[in-house]
């Protein structure tokens, strides 16, 4: 036996309204397969269904409903396949650069969250969980500058190979990493194959402090004396995050790794 919706479960289904239902039905776009001729209410079969999904999916490809309604109506079924399909590389298309969008999101996010974060902290010290970082270091770089920030990235790009320059993506910040007295820009990693000056920045705690160029290297010799008195860490390297705070200025964040 044939089963059937009522406009409402019908709506429910689809994820729009009755009167979304009673419009399409009025234009003549999904028109329901029985009307109880007393009572006037519409009824849809699951074949109603399909056809409204398909609606609803098209719409959101900013189709108008008059085009979507003289694809539907075609008699050549290949024409409606043939139209679908490209429907979807559409949408492939429209979810990837969705995504793209999506992950810019999330650095900014994470960026001001760092910035908020700094606000809070300067001039205290705090604790920090990081995942693992995969971190590029500069040949020649060794401290921030208005000219070195303005294109930060693409002394990274240059950098690798030209063979190679596909295969890495970095994110949106810099930082500062110290060892043996040695200081260099960095950017993270967050695509990569192995090459000359990547280091891994080791998954776990790290004890932080806000600061500015000012204090900057007070702040991280308290950090190390902290890592070594409190927790029993002895760091073999320094973080300093570069943390953009208006034009032309920044601050830091500085991190010493204080185990897992």
């Amino acid at each position: 036996m044939k089963k059937y919706f009522s406009v409402g479960e019908a709506a429910k289904a689809v994820h729009t309204t009755s009167e979304t239902l009673r419009h399409y039905d009025r234009i003549g776009l999904v028109k329901p397969a029985k009307k109880d001729e007393w009572t006037n209410y519409r009824y849809y079969t699951e074949q109603d269904i399909v056809r409204l999904h398909t609606v609803r999916a098209l719409q959101l490809m900013d189709l108008p409903l008059q085009e979507i309604k003289k694809v539907l109506e075609y008699d050549d079924l290949e024409k409606i396949v043939e139209f679908l399909d490209g429907a979807e590389k559409k949408a492939d298309e429209k979810i990837a650069a969705l995504q793209y969008s999506k992950s810019k999101i999330q650095l900014a996010k994470a960026d001001y969250e760092r910035k908020l974060q700094g606000q809070q902290n300067r001039g205290s010290t705090f604790l920090r969980e990081y995942p693992k970082r995969v971190i590029l270091l500069s040949d020649t770089l060794e401290k921030p500058s208005l000219d070195n920030l303005w294109n930060y990235l693409s002394h990274f790009y240059d950098k690798v190979t030209p063979a190679l320059k596909d295969k890495f993506s970095f994110e949106d910040l810099a930082g500062m990493y110290t060892e043996n007295g040695i200081t260099r820009l960095f950017a993270v990693c967050t695509r990569y194959v192995d090459t000359d000056g990547l280091k891994v920045l080791p998954e776990g705690t790290y004890l932080c402090a806000g600061c500015t160029e000012e204090n900057r290297e007070q702040q991280l010799a308290g950090l190390l004396h902290t890592a070594r008195t409190e927790y029993g860490a002895n760091p073999a390297f320094t973080v300093q995050l570069i943390v953009v705070s208006g034009i032309l200025q920044w601050n830091y964040e500085a991190q010493v790794y204080v185990g897992q």
